[in-house]
């Protein structure tokens, strides 16, 4: 089974962990957020959620670009770093729903794949 790397904007936990548990259900193992999990600097958060990323063990990153205030498929800046990582590390990387536009030329050149709302899809990549 593989595993996978949530990555998304803490004001979207919940989100998160929702995800979380239905990828949990269909049996792959699922790594939080750092900050989902316990309350640290951001630096250190992220030092240890880039770690995740590029273990290869670790071999899928979903990005949960929920909708965060009015903006649709929103891709922080934190996210945004997370995707780039797994690119370079040449990690399969999905995003919960659509393309963040402002985004657009990089997400599709580094390959990244909307999965518009379909988990099925992910769940199809075991």
């Amino acid at each position: 089974m593989k595993n996978i790397v949530l990555c998304g904007s803490m004001k979207v936990k919940d989100k998160i962990l929702e995800v979380k548990s239905i990828l949990e259900k269909e049996g792959f193992s699922v790594l939080l957020p750092v900050e989902c999990l316990k309350n640290i600097p951001k630096e250190i958060a992220s030092r240890a959620h880039f770690e995740r990323i590029i273990d290869p063990h670790n071999e899928i990153i979903l990005i949960v670009n929920a909708k965060k205030n009015e903006t649709e498929n929103y891709i922080g800046p934190n996210s945004f770093a997370e995707i780039a990582f797994g690119f370079y590390f040449n990690k399969k990387v999905y995003l919960l729903n659509d393309y963040y536009e402002p985004y657009l030329d990089e997400l599709t050149a580094w390959n990244v794949t909307p999965l518009k709302g379909n988990l099925e899809y992910i769940k199809n990549d075991k």
